[in-house]
């Protein structure tokens, strides 16, 4: 009778039954210059879900920062630190990510306007303002959104 085998993972089984072993074993494979034994097929899916979710947040700084802008024109007897605060950070995280990922700069021109009728609609929903309070079209420019002295009137 033979004794029983240890169960060894293949690297790509590896990724389905412990995700973080699986990136330590395929950042080795990689510095070792083990390139044959990396499984390629799951890493370049998580490169590419990366790219999303790079996309994703400068999405969601943006559709914030956005909503607090039109509440800070729109609601401006309600203003509050909170506020300002919210508008600052979101800012700082939009101009730290476009400077760390500067190719992303187009993508946030291409979906600023679809941002900004999201962020219509959220403060509408916060405020209890109809939507038609907020313009269609954006009062500001996307220089004017990134801009930490920029507050609107």
């Amino acid at each position: 009778m033979t004794a029983p085998q240890p169960t060894v993972f293949t690297n790509s089984h590896l990724y389905d039954q412990d995700f973080y072993l699986w990136i330590e074993t395929t950042a080795k494979q990689l510095k070792e210059g083990r390139f044959a034994e990396v499984d390629l097929a799951n890493l370049i899916e998580e490169i590419e879900s990366m790219g999303r979710s790079e996309k994703r947040a400068l999405e969601s700084n943006l559709v914030v920062l956005l909503m607090h802008l039109l509440k800070y024109k729109y609601q401006s007897e309600k203003r509050t630190n909170s506020w300002l605060y919210t508008i600052f950070e979101h800012r700082r995280r939009l101009n730290k990510n476009l400077q760390d990922s500067p190719s992303l700069k187009k993508y946030f021109a291409e979906n600023f306007m679809e941002c900004y009728q999201n962020a219509r609609q959220l403060a509408a929903l916060e405020t209890g303002l109809t939507l038609d309070t907020f313009p269609v079209e954006s009062f500001l420019t996307a220089d004017e959104c990134l801009n930490q002295e920029f507050l609107p009137d």
